[in-house]
């Protein structure tokens, strides 16, 4: 099965199942950037790194396209449509259009990131495998 993995899985504790064939957002790689740049902690701040790099040596991210820019408006105007503050949510939305354009499940462990939009993206916790 293909799947996009939600930031939240790349900063987790299990891997993906084996039968994933896993990709990521490059907007996954935003988030990453910025934990490493936000640690205090000098130890923290080289396993964010390590990890990053881990991780962009691993993966060729998903861009944002033009059809991935037209979902992500969709889902924003979804959100703010049924009473929800889109702008807070901008990351993860990105994340879900991208994985609806690709037409996979979102791997996350935030499922509650999507509840708003869960009858429009296929958000499935990575837990509950």
């Amino acid at each position: 099965m293909r799947a996009l993995l939600d930031t939240s899985v790349l900063i987790g504790e299990l891997p993906p199942p084996d039968e994933v064939e896993a990709a990521i957002s490059v907007v996954s790689i935003t988030e990453l950037h910025f934990g490493v740049l936000i640690a205090d902690d000098d130890d923290e701040r080289a396993r964010r790194i390590a990890r990053l790099a881990a991780i962009e040596a691993t993966f060729d991210p998903l861009p944002v396209s033009v059809d991935v820019a037209r979902v992500w408006g969709q889902l924003a105007a979804a959100v703010a449509r049924r009473g929800g503050n889109p702008r807070r949510r901008q990351i993860d939305l990105a994340i879900a259009a991208t994985a609806r354009v690709e037409g996979v499940p979102l791997l996350t462990e935030n499922v509650g990131d999507f509840q708003i939009i869960h009858d429009l993206v296929d958000a499935r916790r990575l837990s509950d495998r």
